[in-house]
């Protein structure tokens, strides 16, 4: 894989031409774009297609989280549009995860195309220790996302993500092909934001993971460019 497929920019924007806008930019330089609830919301289905006749892969992250059978008509959805990855709420269960990749197989047969990645999400980023008791876990963020990985290895799924922070449980018992991608990447010396747990991108390649979220280090750089050609030669040097 090359350093730049590594990288996923978060469309954190809020409308098609701002979208689009990056998507000139970033053409070439990064092997995914991110779609999530802002953009999806405002611009809708269209806005994948723009993506895609661009030639770069889109990662749908709606997060969807509903009953099986709910579940299993959206990600049918999704594969229409085309979309390379999409991401469920692994905390919606093993018969939800499994409906997803039965409905996300039978239609890509269907259709005649690649089945897109069925991608769970574990304990979100902004979520930290206190955030877990507040919300009623007896376990804290760690034993709850190694709770999720098992659930994401028995329902199917292709991948989870999770923060750079629990890499290193996460990675030895991740099988062979299983995509663990990690959102909260923070350059050396750059804000941390609203995120908890964050890294830089070569502690989360050495860690083990296997794609990167990258938003506002790129997007809110004085030269979003330079700011990607860096954090490339960060990966490169930890691949």
């Amino acid at each position: 894989m090359a350093v730049k497929d590594k990288i996923i920019f978060a469309l954190d924007v809020a409308n098609t031409d701002e979208a689009a806008k990056w998507v000139s930019v970033l053409k070439g330089r990064v092997g995914f774009f991110k779609i999530g609830l802002e953009l999806f919301t405002a611009a809708g289905p269209d806005v994948v297609g723009m993506v895609k006749e661009a030639g770069i892969k889109v990662f749908l992250d709606l997060k969807f989280h509903d009953i099986p059978n709910t579940v299993a008509g959206a990600v049918r959805s999704a594969v229409r549009l085309g979309v390379d990855m999409m991401t469920l709420h692994l905390s919606g269960g093993r018969a939800m995860i499994a409906a997803g990749v039965e409905a996300a197989r039978e239609e890509s047969a269907n259709l005649g195309i690649k089945r897109p990645k069925i991608i769970g999400v574990s304990v979100l980023t902004s979520l930290g220790d206190n955030d877990m008791k507040e919300l009623g876990f007896r376990a804290n963020a760690v034993e709850q996302v190694m709770r999720l990985l098992d659930v994401a290895l028995k329902s199917g799924a292709d991948g989870m993500v999770c923060s750079a922070a629990d890499l290193d449980r996460i990675k030895p018992l991740a099988p062979k092909g299983f995509t663990i991608i990690t959102p909260g990447i923070r350059p050396a010396g750059a804000d941390k934001g609203d995120q908890s747990r964050i890294a830089t991108p070569a502690s989360a390649i050495k860690a083990g993971s296997s794609l990167l979220v990258i938003g506002r280090p790129i997007s809110a750089a004085a030269d979003p460019l330079r700011a990607v050609e860096m954090i490339a030669s960060e990966i490169e040097t930890a691949s």
